[in-house]
């Protein structure tokens, strides 16, 4: 790479599991490298992820990042060197309450896990969420019932598949009932529940359009489908060399597997 430190975009925004981040939960060295020499070349990072505020914070910190990070696949925006909370969507009232209704009606192996005051909550205990859990470095708050939450503060909610040929099923169960969702899958295990209009992509718009900066200015860069509308959002979208069919296929550009530097791979390319 040259040390002009020219850039052709403003900010670069990434996805963290898959992306920046590899199957050991560390952040892969030469993305971290190359991300911070984005920035010192005056380029704006920035984290959009369906991580919460505790889960992603790590990873902002690793970073050094004091910008605003997209959290729960675009339902929040949070600054999280504060805490404070920029921008929400919750599911309503009446989309929550339906979804409790199907829980019982999920396929045997599908295990909700809902996402309220920066905390996830189950009523049950499995492996599937221990493993869920261990990975993302959260706690799981056991409740006696989901009507113990409150039902206007539910950011989203999370069906956790023992195996992801439970997916086609319990993607079918949610989206044939219950009304004013977003459904997105984040892994091949993972379907998330999040509020009408509540994509990466959306939130993208929002915190550029608050910061002035033209959508032609970013590069986006993901792995799977829930970062589809994120990268066709950003002037120049990403897909990372070993990330989802669909997202490749979508791109402008592929980029190199996440162990090899997906993130770093891109820097290359915006940062001549």
């Amino acid at each position: 790479m040259s040390t002009t430190g020219v850039r052709t975009v403003d900010w670069i925004v990434t996805d963290l599991d898959g992306t920046l981040v590899g199957r050991d939960k560390e952040i892969v060295e030469p993305s971290l490298a190359a991300l911070r020499r984005f920035m010192d070349a005056g380029g704006t990072v920035v984290i959009a992820t369906g991580r919460s505020e505790a889960a992603a914070l790590p990873y902002y910190r690793a970073l050094g990042l004091t910008t605003p990070a997209i959290l729960y696949n675009g339902a929040r925006v949070v600054d999280l060197s504060t805490g404070a909370v920029l921008h929400r969507r919750c599911l309503s009232v009446a989309t929550w309450a339906k979804l409790t209704m199907l829980f019982g009606s999920l396929p045997e192996g599908a295990w909700p896990v809902a996402f309220s005051g920066g905390r996830a909550h189950v009523v049950t205990e499995s492996p599937a969420l221990r493993e869920y859990a261990d990975r993302d470095g959260i706690a799981l708050t056991r409740i006696g019932a989901w009507g113990d939450l409150p039902l206007d503060d539910i950011t989203k909610v999370m069906m956790v598949c023992d195996r992801p040929e439970l997916m086609d099923p319990a993607e079918a169960v949610v989206a044939a009932n219950a009304e004013g969702v977003t459904l997105v899958r984040s892994e091949s295990t993972y379907l998330e529940a999040l509020p009408a209009g509540a994509t990466k992509g959306a939130a993208l718009r929002e915190l550029a359009a608050a910061r002035g900066v033209a959508l032609a200015d970013v590069a986006a860069i993901g792995d799977n489908p829930n970062d589809l509308d994120m990268i066709e959002t950003a002037g120049l979208g990403a897909a990372v060399g070993d990330g989802a069919e669909a997202v490749r296929a979508a791109a402008d550009i592929v980029v190199a597997a996440c162990a090899d530097g997906a993130v770093a791979d891109l820097v290359a390319r915006v940062l001549p």
